[in-house]
């Protein structure tokens, strides 16, 4: 058999296999961003678990009850992620499936210039960056406002008095997709008394999704970002935008684990470690 046959012979398969992969991956990103995730990871923990024991104990009855249930199971997950199917079918055309490095390094840059500025006025904000976790399906209430992010805006979002100015807001790419929303409050028990709302806000966001939370103090104008359930506080302009640049630009690098953090740290000088948190200034 030549090179030519095995080539005209394996393309198909290759091409099939390539096909369930970029479907599969996509539908565990897809289930990842809902809050029904809990509630799925279950039902095929469960369903797993029964297929092996069928196949184990030679269970007909039940081997044939399971082979007929997957057609009503797809049916069933259409229906319950009915409204996620259609806001990403409907939002499919308007966004790209990828960002350039340019593209996010602008988006770094409107943040931080943001952050810098809110934290010389004293003014308080909390920003919400989304990542692949949906936040609509995590944060209470919100207006949407849908408009291009700028330092600009951003500042005006959050001015005193304004009547958007209170909760956080959303940055979905390059846009301001949600402004006055309420995030859920960290739960741990570690906490100085004296946290203010704003950072534990920030914490309990990042402790159910993947988001990075930036967050400006009001009282004393200090810079603060979480992520993944951990807060740090008393940020310069150029390390925020060290650690996002980390995050967006070069994922996997030092921040995608603790100890990369760590590292991170030692090397600006500035050792930090969860027991900071108590150390806190109230917003």
């Amino acid at each position: 058999m030549t090179l030519w046959d095995i080539i005209s012979n394996s393309w198909r398969p290759g091409l099939e296999i390539l096909i369930l992969a970029v479907g599969i991956y996509y539908a565990f990103f897809f289930v990842r961003g809902t809050r029904g995730a809990p509630v799925v990871t279950g039902f095929l923990v469960l369903l797993l678990a029964l297929t092996l024991l069928t196949y184990l104990l030679q269970l007909e009855i039940l081997s044939w009850l399971l082979r007929n249930f997957f057609a009503f199971f797809a049916i069933a997950v259409v229906v319950i992620f009915q409204p996620e199917l259609r806001r990403i079918l409907a939002e499919l055309g308007n966004q790209p499936l990828f960002s350039s490095v340019h593209e996010q390094r602008e988006n770094i840059e409107v943040i931080t210039q943001a952050a810098a500025r809110m934290s010389e006025m004293r003014i308080g904000a909390l920003i919400a960056i989304e990542q692949s976790i949906l936040l609509q399906e995590v944060v209470e209430s919100g207006i949407g406002v849908d408009c291009e992010a700028t330092p600009e805006m951003l500042e005006t979002i959050f001015f005193p008095n304004n009547a958007i100015h209170d909760g956080g807001v959303i940055i979905k790419g390059d846009r301001i997709a949600y402004a006055a929303c309420i995030f859920p409050l960290t739960q741990r028990q570690d906490l100085n008394k004296s946290l203010g709302m704003r950072h534990r806000a920030a914490i309990g966001l990042t402790e159910e999704t993947d988001a990075v939370v930036v967050a400006v103090s009001e009282e004393n104008g200090a810079i603060s970002y979480a992520y993944k359930g951990q807060l740090v506080r008393g940020l310069r302009e150029e390390e925020l935008r060290a650690f996002l640049t980390s995050v967006f630009v070069h994922p996997g690098k030092p921040h995608s684990t603790w100890d990369g953090w760590r590292a991170w740290l030692n090397r600006t000088g500035r050792r930090r470690n969860p027991a900071d948190l108590n150390l806190l200034d109230p917003p």
